[in-house]
């Protein structure tokens, strides 16, 4: 049953690094968003990954199942102020709170959510191919 395990661990870390690369479309996508439902600018947000613990393979002893999303965090940060009295959200000072989001450091959380997604093709292609070449053996 390695073989099925090892496609449940690569088929949930998929889903896992393809939810990740969503929120970090939907925080580049508001990046420059200055008012949201709340009245306040656009807070980013985290995916923060675990390592899913199935029960009844935690009984046999084998503790590795995959990964899972446990929580979507709100980050933190303060936001950043820009002079620009012109703006709707301008306060009394001329001053706009902008959103937390940081577009390089975006673009960095989504290269490296890309790459993991291509690795775990990578290797649920690799377990595919091995599964092929065993079953051809019997032929």
């Amino acid at each position: 049953m390695a073989f099925l395990s090892s496609l449940d661990i690569s088929g949930s870390a998929l889903t896992a690094q393809k939810f990740r690369m969503k929120v970090i479309s939907e925080n580049l996508a508001n990046a420059q968003t200055t008012r949201t439902e709340n009245g306040e600018p656009y807070r980013r947000k985290l995916v923060v990954l675990s390592q899913r613990v199935d029960g009844f393979r935690k009984e046999l002893g084998q503790v590795l199942a995959g990964v899972e999303v446990t929580q979507v965090l709100e980050d933190g940060d303060d936001f950043k102020v820009e002079y620009n009295p012109d703006h709707p959200d301008a306060d009394e000072a001329g001053y706009v709170r902008l959103p937390n989001v940081n577009t390089l450091e975006e673009m960095v959380d989504l290269m490296s959510a890309s790459r993991s997604y291509e690795a775990n093709v990578t290797a649920f292609n690799a377990m595919k191919q091995l599964a092929s070449t065993a079953l051809n053996i019997g032929k």
